[in-house]
């Protein structure tokens, strides 16, 4: 009888995998709308992607891949077993440049092949919400054949398209940061008039000054181990700019025709953004090639060809691991948001708020365990969702490689300008567009940006 419930089980989750839209009919998810449930899949095959590229920059695999004489080249050969695959290439750097090559590839893929689709009763709606097992395939497929690309070039190419896919990404990550801190300012600004409360009022200063004590530490700690009387002018400069940004931010998000334009914009919001901020300027100084202005960088030598250190990288240093933990938790806000902020919809061009009418769809359906509230129009843009996940790709690969460039010549990981000036100029292009979203309804009047 067990082993008929588990078959029985495995064939219902198969059709999870092979269906035309993900569990219609089987019982293994819980029910939902179809366009959620195929935004969470995606994001949980980048996770895995992503796993699979920190297991291999652990320091414990090399040594048990080279036990496996048979596996790779240069280990002793034992019963007459001689390896044949580099395992270079499925270690450090290397291993993290093929896999997130391999999911970026993926997702890149999808963006052109969903590009306007406006229904479900597209047939590439099929494709984007079902068949699961062939999606995993073509993925594992491109996994193996990256694997198969030669050195020569490709890292250093491969560098600069994540430092600009990840410029773009951070971006990103600030509109949501903007979206979630909007939502949570006017959810408990509505349960403290419905409530008649002054704890919801106490709550948002609380967490409200919160966010502006962690920049000013962090604005504290930067100018203390990040310069030096005398030197580390970059880094005074960066840190300076970057606070004086946020102060004229904070002053104009309170002004009384910004706040009569947007009522719900104040000082929450802008906290939120400073603190962002101040985490990406922490990232940048972490990258400054000087080690008189960078305690983060590691020297392992010094060559005699060259007057410069040479560097490693390691991925669970502080800047990286708050990063991931930053990462992950943007990209499952991208899988599961629903706004009613009209402004983050048209820059996001993702759904609204479910409807009334959405919601009695759905309980008309729910045998059915998920429901298809895509018939009328999509409620997210399949090729832009797409287009984000392809961008986080190339931003974890960076974050996983401390944003170090590959060196021909030394075979390491070296840190350069190029991360610390696409970091700084990726946390002013994220104020300029904070700023424009409390000005734009003063400066163009005309428009509805409620």
């Amino acid at each position: 009888m067990g082993a008929c419930l588990g078959v029985c089980s495995v064939l219902s989750c198969a059709s999870c995998l092979c269906g035309s839209a993900p569990c219609i009919l089987c019982g293994c998810c819980p029910s939902s709308r179809n366009s959620t449930i195929s935004r969470i899949a995606f994001t949980l095959l980048l996770f895995l992607g992503v796993l699979v590229a920190i297991v291999m920059l652990s320091p414990g695999v090399e040594s048990h891949l080279y036990e496996l004489p048979w596996v790779c080249e240069g280990a002793p050969a034992t019963l007459g077993m001689q390896g044949h695959v580099d395992c270079g290439a499925l270690l450090g750097h290397r291993a993290v440049y093929r896999m997130c090559f391999a999911l970026a590839a993926f997702f890149f893929l999808f963006t052109l092949l969903m590009m306007c689709v406006k229904t479900s009763k597209d047939p590439r709606a099929a494709i984007q919400n079902g068949f699961w097992f062939f999606k995993i395939l073509i993925l594992l497929g491109i996994t193996v054949g990256a694997f198969y690309i030669p050195d020569g070039s490709f890292t250093n190419v491969w560098f600069y398209f994540g430092v600009v896919g990840s410029f773009f990404f951070i971006l990103i990550q600030l509109i949501l940061l903007v979206d979630f801190a909007h939502s949570w300012n006017q959810s408990w600004l509505w349960k403290a008039e419905e409530r008649d409360s002054r704890c919801w009022y106490a709550a948002l200063f609380f967490f409200t000054f919160l966010f502006y004590g962690i920049a000013l530490t962090a604005i504290a700690l930067m100018y203390t181990y990040y310069t030096h009387s005398g030197a580390c002018y970059e880094g005074k400069v960066f840190i300076s700019l970057n606070l004086v940004f946020c102060i004229c931010a904070s002053i104009v998000a309170v002004l009384p025709k910004v706040q009569e334009a947007q009522p719900n914009s104040g000082l929450l919001q802008a906290s939120v953004i400073t603190a962002y901020t101040m985490f990406i300027t922490w990232l940048a100084l972490s990258n400054i090639p000087d080690q008189k202005c960078n305690p983060n960088l590691p020297v392992i030598n010094t060559t005699s060809w060259d007057s410069s250190n040479v560097y490693t990288t390691q991925w669970w240093d502080a800047p990286s691991i708050v990063g991931l933990i930053i990462f992950i938790l943007c990209t499952i806000f991208i899988s599961i948001r629903s706004s009613d902020n009209k402004q983050v919809n048209s820059l996001m061009q993702t759904e609204e708020c479910p409807s009334t009418v959405e919601s009695q769809q759905q309980q008309q359906v729910v045998e059915g365990r998920a429901y298809d509230n895509e018939q009328d129009g999509v409620s997210y843009s399949y090729s832009f969702f797409h287009f984000c996940l392809f961008l986080a790709s190339l931003y974890i690969m960076m974050t996983l490689t401390n944003w170090y460039r590959p060196d021909d010549v030394t075979r390491k990981m070296v840190s350069t300008w190029t991360a610390v000036w696409v970091k700084i100029c990726a946390s002013w292009a994220g104020l300029f567009l904070y700023l424009w979203t409390l000005v734009a309804p003063l400066l163009l009047p005309n428009r509805d940006f409620s």
